[in-house]
């Protein structure tokens, strides 16, 4: 995870128009039903004014027919579809523009439901309205409850200083308090949580001079503050009561629907545990997944351990698999934990964290690989990202590497100009997210310096190496709408058009290529271009429906794009009221 998470989007309200659908005189031919499709019946066909299939032989079209399983027949011009397949059912779009299913190629759904059921406090501009929104959010909890929020931001505060337990201890002094930083590799926590966790059988005190391995306590005079960072998170969420199935299973029924309301079929769940996956397994044999998650297995824990004893998993309803596996080496730059090769600009002395031993971790890269999966590394910094490419080089050199392996580095987001080239040759994919870039703008250069922006949130850098580009938004660290994304990938702005001209404007995305980075690239990342990515004859039916043209619609109104109806495998699964 890596840095926001805002409220749940309100609805959206526009509606199916009524009107025809209009063929235009320059929609190509429709494509020849397959020789296994032979005389197949469609189940239905989709007219719209405009289909973008995003399948380099037939890129336009009006219409989609698919079979009653939800597999694409053919894509072409409505009038002919419609008369080849008289039977099927009819759906009209009218002026629509429909686009292929959009896939989150990061992001993490069981955190989303957390985040919707706590404390929000992301956007709080001070520790006072993060107090007070804490105030709300107790008044509703259980009197013995912790209470637990999410999603403060310092860098948003006056002085941009890390808070104290001291700052929630006046209202909070009996209750234990503890509040997750927005970027989900720091939190915050008030004395009676300290205290808590100090309480356990063989705990120790926080006080002191040492530190934990992978994490640090943030301390003043040898005094724990009331923040931790990366691995010291741990020493006081193991004193917290776990959730109980039910409060996790609403948590992800939430998260779902909020995720298909925005136009996503397709999640790659990134660090997902035994214990979420099995709840994942249960609303798959429920038939209640209304979109596909490809998880990858939380890379230190039982998950991979299942899969290298068993194999990869494939759901039999095609929309839950787990065939990869998440590791971290570093932490986040907002937090300083991203793992630099020179000191941070604002802070001399500290060059952020290794959350994983180098040595530890090229193991578990070795057993991966060995289990036949496909691995995904988070590397923030410049070193972090540096250790990714030495280990996965010595890794992919050894037996049992596959040519078309496709391992992944999650936000490699600051590199050293001479790593560039080295994604390119061994065949990476940087797996990036937009929104990211226009969140970190206002303090990115205060952490880096001038110098190290030049290989920072570098899509275009990237994209000119040949190197895949599978874009996502690492929700809840950020808001789960694929739109902002493909608006920051396009103008390097905010919502406001700030600042003028886009900030690193040489890094921006064109339209297509970020459509892409969301559909087609997202899915070659997850090894599942020959089921989703694109609508072509084969291919699943999941699409999305939306009120205008996003190749065709200035940059900046990207964001302003209405989700009208969200469909998997043939069937609606969100329409707009």
């Amino acid at each position: 995870m890596h840095r926001r998470v805002t409220r749940a989007l309100p609805l959206l309200l526009a509606a199916f128009a009524s009107a025809m659908a209009l063929a235009s005189p320059q929609s190509p031919a429709p494509q020849p039903v397959p020789p296994f499709y032979a005389g197949t019946t469609a189940e239905a066909v989709l007219t719209a004014r405009r289909i973008h299939t995003l399948d380099a032989a037939h890129p336009q079209a009006t219409a989609i027919a698919w079979d009653k399983d939800g597999r694409i027949l053919a894509t072409g011009e409505a009038a002919e579809l419609r008369h080849r397949y008289p039977q099927a059912r009819h759906i009209d779009a009218g002026d629509a523009t429909v686009i292929p299913g959009l896939i989150d190629a990061h992001a993490h759904l069981m955190e989303l439901g957390y985040a919707l059921l706590r404390a929000d406090l992301s956007g709080a501009r001070s520790v006072g309205e993060v107090v007070q929104r804490l105030q709300a959010h107790a008044a509703t909890a259980p009197e013995d409850a912790w209470i637990v929020g999410w999603g403060w931001d310092q860098n948003l505060w006056p002085g941009a200083r890390f808070p104290t337990a001291a700052d929630l201890d006046a209202a909070f002094p009996d209750r234990p308090v503890w509040l997750s930083r927005i970027d989900g590799h720091a939190a915050w926590a008030n004395t009676a949580a300290m205290r808590a966790a100090e309480a356990l059988e063989g705990a120790r005190r926080f006080d002191g001079d040492w530190q934990p391995e992978g994490g640090r306590i943030e301390r003043g005079h040898g005094r724990a503050t009331g923040v931790f960072v990366d691995g010291a998170m741990r020493l006081v969420e193991r004193a917290m009561p776990p959730p109980d199935e039910a409060w996790r299973a609403r948590a992800l029924e939430q998260a779902l629907a909020l995720a298909v309301a925005n136009g996503l079929t397709g999640v790659h769940d990134m660090g997902v545990s035994r214990a979420d996956l099995a709840l994942m397994r249960r609303f798959a044999d429920e038939g209640r997944l209304p979109l596909r998650i490809s998880a990858y297995a939380d890379g230190d824990r039982e998950a991979l351990a299942d899969l290298c004893e068993h194999g990869a998993y494939q759901h039999p309803g095609g929309r839950l698999q787990m065939k990869g596996v998440k590791l971290f080496v570093d932490g986040a730059l907002g937090s300083r934990g991203a793992a630099l090769l020179q000191d941070y600009s604002d802070a001399p002395g500290n060059r952020g964290l290794l959350v994983t031993d180098p040595a530890a971790y090229g193991a578990a890269v070795i057993r991966a690989r060995d289990c036949g999966l496909q691995v995904a590394t988070h590397a923030i910094g410049d070193r972090g990202n540096r250790i990714v490419l030495d280990t996965y080089q010595q890794a992919l050199a050894g037996l049992g590497a596959r040519a078309d392996h496709r391992w992944r580095v999650e936000h490699a987001q600051v590199v050293a100009p001479e790593d560039f080239p080295r994604f390119a040759a061994l065949r990476l994919v940087a797996s990036m997210q937009p929104t990211h870039a226009t969140s970190d703008m206002g303090w990115a250069g205060a952490r880096l310096g001038e110098k190290r922006l030049a290989g920072a949130y570098a899509w275009r850098r990237f994209l000119d190496l040949g190197v895949p580009l599978a874009l996502g938004s690492d929700f809840p660290v950020e808001q789960v709408d694929p739109r902002l994304g493909l608006l920051a990938a396009v103008t390097r702005q905010d919502r406001d058009g700030q600042p003028p001209g886009g900030w690193l404007p040489g890094q921006r995305l064109g339209a297509l290529e970020a459509l892409r980075g969301f559909t087609v690239d997202a899915a070659r990342a997850g090894h599942d271009e020959s089921r989703v990515g694109r609508l072509a004859p084969g291919l699943r039916a999941d699409f999305v429906v939306l009120d205008r043209d996003p190749l065709a619609i200035p940059g900046a109104e990207l964001d302003a794009l209405q989700v009208r109806a969200t469909w998997v495998d043939g069937q609606p699964v969100f329409t707009a009221e």
